[in-house]
């Protein structure tokens, strides 16, 4: 069934080394807009000039890039690894030069910086240098976030974009276009506190991941450096065994390795997790 929706353009700011980045940006977006889009009445559309831009005349390549899409974006992602880019007249890159100006205009930016290790033949030293260079003048200015790897990249990308479309007011629609809260109710899924502590405790974990251990003496749920079960209860244990269900049928979980004893927090489990409020 169709629904009314405000439409956000979000830019996808980059060189090209990181054109894996980019893809995993696209798939957070629309995943949060699977799951979000109708009950929030938000639609985020993910742009680039790579996508967005069609040939023209008449100025410089980046002043059309920044006519046919910066300017139409709501919120830019930018991402770094060891190259700042091709050079504008007036910036170090085209890149750059769209952070720049989009963060000029008071809308929100999101910038992200890879230390994944490189193979130095494959470094352009004077690249490097201005890439360093720009993150040193990002440093008194804004607030940017590392990865080391496009696992925690794509973690932490995920979460926090919910974060700036909870937050910012760039992104409150007006209340007659959200859906009711009866209605949201009626969508949002019920946890029990078992599900809720374990789903918690699993995006606290450095890996998010879950451990369901059984040996001769007993029963395991290991996560974040704990163990939930805390006694031999026959009782206790099937709580936390039916917790742990409970976030495999919800799609919060999903399944690691051949023997299925390892779970890890999905995409929609820690978008979920952030709307538990703290106990």
């Amino acid at each position: 069934m169709s629904y009314k929706a405000d439409v956000f353009n979000v830019m996808i700011a980059s060189p090209g080394d990181v054109k894996a980045e980019r893809a995993q940006v696209r798939e957070v977006i629309h995943e949060w807009n699977a799951v979000h889009s109708r009950s929030r009445r938000i639609v985020l559309l993910p742009t680039g000039w790579e996508t967005h831009s069609a040939p023209e005349m008449g100025a410089n390549p980046q002043t059309i890039i920044n006519r046919q899409v910066l300017d139409k974006c709501d919120l830019l992602v930018g991402v770094f690894w060891t190259r700042v880019g091709t050079a504008t007249t007036e910036y170090a890159s085209g890149t750059v030069e769209e952070i720049e100006k989009h963060v000029e205009s008071g809308r929100p930016a999101m910038l992200y910086f890879s230390s994944q290790p490189a193979a130095l033949d494959t470094v352009d030293p004077d690249q490097y240098k201005q890439l360093r260079e720009f993150k040193s003048s990002c440093q008194q200015r804004s607030l940017y976030e590392g990865y080391e790897d496009l696992t925690e990249f794509r973690n932490k990308f995920a979460r926090q974009l919910q974060i700036v479309i909870n937050e910012n007011e760039a992104f409150k629609v007006s209340d007659e276009a959200v859906t009711t809260l009866s209605d949201l109710d009626s969508k949002v899924p019920i946890l029990s506190d078992e599900a809720q502590l374990l789903l918690k405790e699993a995006c606290a974990d450095s890996h998010g991941s879950i451990m369901h251990i059984r040996y001769i003496g007993g029963t395991d749920i290991q996560t974040n450096g704990k163990n939930l079960i805390a006694s031999r209860n026959p009782r206790e244990l099937a709580r936390w065994e039916g917790a742990l269900n409970e976030l495999l049928e919800l799609g919060f979980l999903a399944t690691r390795g051949s023997k299925g004893d390892s779970y890890q927090v999905t995409n929609q489990g820690y978008t979920f997790a952030d709307t538990i409020p703290a106990k």
